[in-house]
């Protein structure tokens, strides 16, 4: 089964923040929280330890759900194509990850999330690395732990950011009436020194 292109501007633009980071990889651990009926990105990366070493690589997703014990195989891909194999999952996947042989970024995308996709995720990369003279196997696994949730919670660095934001137009109104305070205090005192400058010059002028 094809890669289907995906529809949804912030899967398409973590899509590309992931294949513009494989040039200086990171491995960058994958969102837990999904929204009830909208789409959520997988994340999954496994850097190789030498850049310049070439690879093949094939990727497997494994679910198990809330309660269960036992992982079903939902997604496999290999260069190019991308397989949904699980009923349940068909035409909700879509592959975000590396399109290529040598892959660094396994992630996927899903389509119209449900209750029923919270659960235990786990993402395994079958590499063999192509060295000089012989082939070298390594498997990596990762698993992500997905909740769905009604509606998305704020994160706690915007709330604290708005409480700051708040405070500073607070402060800053504040500073400013003590600044027109003071400024009108300041002016006043001028006049009214310059006033009494006036009434004591005022009789020595009327006297000579």
């Amino acid at each position: 089964m094809a890669p289907r292109k995906v529809q949804w501007p912030l899967v398409i633009v973590v899509s590309l923040l992931v294949r513009e980071c494989l040039g200086g990889c990171s491995e960058v651990d994958s969102l837990t929280e999904a929204v009830q009926g909208e789409p959520f990105v997988l994340g999954c990366i496994s850097c190789k330890k030498r850049g310049e070493v070439s690879a093949i690589t094939t990727v497997d997703w494994h679910f198990r759900p809330q309660g269960k014990e036992n992982f079903t195989h939902i997604f496999h891909y290999e260069h190019p194509s991308a397989d949904v194999m699980d009923d349940a999952f068909r035409g909700r996947l879509d592959w975000l990850g590396t399109r290529g042989e040598d892959i660094q970024a396994g992630t996927v995308a899903v389509r119209n999330v449900s209750y029923t996709d919270a659960g235990t995720y786990r993402c395994i990369f079958n590499r063999t690395l192509l060295l000089a003279g012989f082939r070298h196997q390594v498997s990596v696994e990762k698993e992500v732990e997905l909740s769905v949730v009604d509606a998305a919670k704020r994160e706690l660095a915007a709330v604290v950011s708005e409480m700051v934001m708040y405070v500073l137009i607070v402060f800053l109104q504040l500073w400013l009436i003590v600044v027109v305070v003071y400024c009108y205090k300041k002016v006043s005192d001028d006049m009214d020194a310059r006033e009494a400058r006036r009434a004591l010059k005022a009789p020595k002028e009327y006297v000579e």
